[in-house]
C-alpha cells in the first residue's frame, strides 16, 4: 500500500503544471505541499502559487472541470469570492490617499441605494466600519418577498428600521452587506460605476489584466462543485455584489497582487498599500467577534484583510479567504518577510477549505520562519 501511495504522489507531482522560479526551496516546498494536499483532499482540481523574495512558482493539480482533462495553470480563471473584499478595501485606501474621503467619514451620504443608514446609540456607520466588519450590519440581506435577493429594493428593505446586530465600532461580525455598501459608497465618492473605479484605481496600476467582474468563458475556467459534487452555475455578475465578492482572477494575477502587497519600497500606490495593511481595530475588548476565525485566528483587521499576529514559527500574516459557487480560495502573506501564498480548490469541501488555510499558513512558516 505504501508503494501505491508513493507512486500516486509521484504521478501527481509529474502531472502538475508548474511555473518554475530559480528558488529551489520555493519549488520544492510548494510542489510537495500542493501534491500532498491534493491527494489528501481528493478535490477535482486545485492551484497553488507562492512568492518569496521576488521569485514565484505556480503548480496546478487535477482538472479545471471533471472529465475535462485540462490541468489548472497560472492562467486558469478562478472565482475568488470574498478575496474581492481586499480589493474593495484597497479602493477605499486609494480614496483616502486621493483626499476624496477620510476613513472616519460617515458612509450614509455616499450610499445612493438608500437615503439613510441605520445607527445605534449615537454611532453612525463610518466608511471604515464597513471595511473592518464593525458596522453591526448582518452577514447577508434579509429575504424580501417578491424582490431579487441583491436588488436595490432588497438592500433598501434590509436596511430599513433597526437591522443592526450591535452598536457600530463595538464589535465585529463578518458582513457581505457592509462590503457591498462600501462598493456603492466608493462609487458615489468618485461618481462612477464601482467596476470602472476598481479598474482605474487598483487593477490597471498593479497590472492585473486577468482580474475583473466579467464572467469568463472558454475551457480554462475553474468549474465549481457543491458539497455533493454537483456543478454550480455562477450566473451573471450582479453589480450590487461587487463590493463583497464577484471578482474573477488567475494564479498569475494573484502572484502579481502578492508581489505588489509585499513591495515595501515601491512608490506605486505606496500610501494606499500602507493604509490597506494597517491594523485599524484590535480584537481585544470587542463584543461580539463572529465569523472571522475560520482561516486562522483574527487578531486585528486591515481594510478587508485579516491580520494574525506571530505564533510559534509563523511570522505575522495578513490573509483573506473566499468562497463562492463551488470555489474556495485563500491568499496570505508575511509583509515583513517577502513571502506569500495563494490556493484555490474547486469543490465546496469545508474541511478541505479549513485545511487549505492551515496548509498555506504552515507553508509561510516554512518559507519564512521566525
Amino acid at each position: 500500500m505504501r508503494h501505491v501511495c508513493a507512486a500516486a504522489a509521484i504521478t501527481a507531482l509529474l502531472a502538475a503544471t508548474p511555473s518554475f522560479a530559480d528558488d529551489a526551496l520555493l519549488k520544492e516546498a510548494v510542489g510537495f505541499t500542493g501534491q500532498i494536499f491534493h491527494l489528501d483532499t481528493g478535490v477535482p482540481g486545485m492551484v497553488i502559487a507562492a512568492v518569496r523574495g521576488g521569485e514565484s512558482v505556480v503548480f496546478g493539480f487535477g482538472e479545471v472541470a471533471r472529465g475535462s482533462g485540462l490541468k489548472p495553470d497560472g492562467e486558469t480563471q478562478i472565482a475568488i469570492g470574498s478575496i474581492s473584499k481586499t480589493f474593495t478595501g484597497l479602493a477605499l485606501a486609494h480614496a483616502v490617499a486621493d483626499g476624496k474621503a477620510a476613513l472616519t467619514d460617515p458612509a450614509e451620504p455616499h450610499v445612493g441605494i438608500v437615503e439613510t443608514l441605520p445607527e445605534r446609540d449615537g454611532h453612525a456607520i463610518r466608511l471604515i466600519d464597513l471595511a473592518i466588519h464593525a458596522s453591526g450590519l448582518p452577514r447577508e440581506p434579509s429575504p424580501v418577498a417578491g424582490v431579487d435577493r441583491h436588488s436595490d429594493a432588497s438592500f433598501a428593505a434590509s436596511l430599513a428600521g433597526d437591522p443592526l446586530l450591535f452598536t457600530p465600532q463595538t464589535g465585529i461580525l463578518y458582513s457581505n452587506v457592509a462590503f457591498d455598501l462600501l462598493g456603492m459608497a466608493l462609487s458615489g465618492l468618485y461618481d462612477m460605476p464601482y467596476d470602472e473605479l476598481l479598474q482605474e484605481k487598483v487593477l490597471d496600476p498593479i497590472g492585473l489584466a486577468s482580474t475583473g467582474f466579467a464572467r469568463p468563458h472558454g475551457d480554462n475556467v475553474m468549474t465549481g462543485y457543491d458539497w455533493n459534487g454537483v456543478e454550480m452555475d455562477p450566473g451573471d455578475p450582479i453589480p450590487n455584489r461587487f463590493g463583497a465578492s464577484s471578482l474573477y482572477s488567475s494564479a498569475n494575477d494573484m502572484v502579481r497582487f502578492l508581489h505588489w502587497n509585499l513591495d515595501r519600497t515601491g512608490q506605486n500606490g505606496a500610501e494606499a498599500r500602507a493604509i490597506s495593511h494597517a491594523g485599524w481595530i484590535i480584537r481585544d475588548g470587542l463584543d461580539p467577534v463572529s465569523g472571522m476565525d475560520e482561516s486562522g485566528h483574527m487578531d486585528a483587521m486591515g481594510l478587508g484583510w485579516v491580520i494574525m499576529m506571530p505564533e510559534g514559527d509563523r511570522p505575522l500574516v495578513i490573509q483573506k479567504a473566499g468562497g463562492t459557487d463551488g470555489i474556495f480560495s485563500y491568499i496570505a502573506f508575511a509583509p515583513t518577510r517577502g513571502v506569500g501564498v495563494f490556493i484555490a480548490i474547486n469543490q465546496f469541501d469545508f474541511s478541505a477549505a479549513t485545511a487549505m488555510a492551515r496548509v498555506a499558513n504552515r507553508l509561510i512558516a516554512t518559507l519564512a520562519p521566525r
